[in-house]
C-alpha cells in the first residue's frame, strides 16, 4: 500500500519531496521497495525525492517526524498510506486549494448513512443532521506554519485537522473520491484488489503537473503516515 500511496502522490505532479514514515523495524524493507520510486516511468515530470524515516509510538508522532524531515517546506499535505488507491486528481485538488490562499484543506465526502449519537449502554441519544456531515479523507494539507503551531501541542486527535480546528483556523474542504476510502479490513483489502485487477483504480492515471500549481514553488511535504511538497 505504500508504494501504491507514493506512485499517487507522484503521478497528481502536485508534490516536489515526499517523506515516508514507518516504524523502526519496517525502514529497510520501505526504503528498498521505494528505492526506484522517483518518477512515473516515461513520464516528463522531474524526479521526486522519497525519504523514509522513522516515526513513533503515536500517529501524532509519525507526523511530528515528518515535518522535522523537511522543515523547509512552505506546505505539508499529509497522507495516510492505508488510502492507497486516492487518484492523484485529488491531491492536486487540494494542494491546488492551498496555493489559492487556504490555510488547511481536507477531502470530504457526504455521509450516506443514518448516524446516530449513542452513550455509554449503547442508547441512541440523538441523530445529526447528516445533510451537514461528511466523512473526510486524505491527503490533508496546510500551511506548514500552521501544521507546526497545530503539532506543538500535545493534544491528541483523529486526524491533523482537527488539532488545526482546535487552533481557531477554518478548515475548507475540496470534493474528496470514494476511490480515496480507507483500506483497513479483509473486505477492503479485497475491493482494493478487485478495483486493481479491473484497471479501475490506477495512481498511474495523470501524465502531468496540475495546471493550476505553480511549477518549481516549494509547497507540500508528504507522511504512512506518507507527507509531501506540493510545487
Amino acid at each position: 500500500m505504500v508504494r501504491l500511496a507514493v506512485d499517487g502522490l507522484i503521478a497528481s505532479g502536485a508534490v516536489h519531496r515526499i517523506v515516508v514514515v514507518v516504524p523502526a523495524e519496517l525502514v529497510e524493507a520501505a526504503t528498498s521497495l521505494l528505492s526506484d520510486t522517483t518518477s512515473l516511468t516515461g513520464g516528463s515530470m522531474p524526479p521526486v525525492p522519497v525519504e523514509v524515516v522513522v516515526g513513533g509510538v503515536e500517529r501524532t508522532d509519525s507526523v511530528r517526524a515528518g515535518i522535522a524531515a523537511a522543515p523547509g517546506a512552505a506546505f505539508y499535505l499529509v497522507h495516510d498510506a492505508a488510502r492507497a488507491l486516492t487518484p492523484p486528481e485529488l491531491i492536486a485538488r487540494v494542494a491546488a486549494e492551498l496555493q489559492a490562499g487556504s490555510p488547511a484543506v481536507v477531502p470530504a465526502l457526504p455521509v450516506v448513512d443514518t448516524v446516530k449519537s449513542v452513550d455509554d449502554a449503547g442508547v441512541v441519544t440523538g441523530t445529526p443532521d447528516r445533510a451537514r456531515l461528511r466523512a473526510i479523507q486524505t491527503p490533508q494539507g496546510f500551511a506548514a506554519d500552521l501544521l507546526r503551531r497545530a503539532y506543538a501541542t500535545d493534544d491528541g486527535a483523529t486526524d491533523d485537522a482537527g488539532l488545526v480546528e482546535r487552533l481557531g483556523v477554518d478548515v475548507q474542504t475540496v470534493a474528496g473520491d470514494p476511490l480515496a476510502f480507507k483500506i483497513t479490513t479483509p473486505l477492503d483489502l479485497r475491493l482494493a484488489e478487485a478495483l486493481l485487477a479491473d484497471g479501475i483504480a490506477s495512481p498511474r492515471g495523470v501524465a502531468g503537473p496540475a495546471s493550476s500549481i505553480v511549477a518549481g514553488q516549494p509547497a507540500v511535504e508528504a507522511s504512512s503516515v506518507t507527507q509531501a511538497v506540493a510545487r
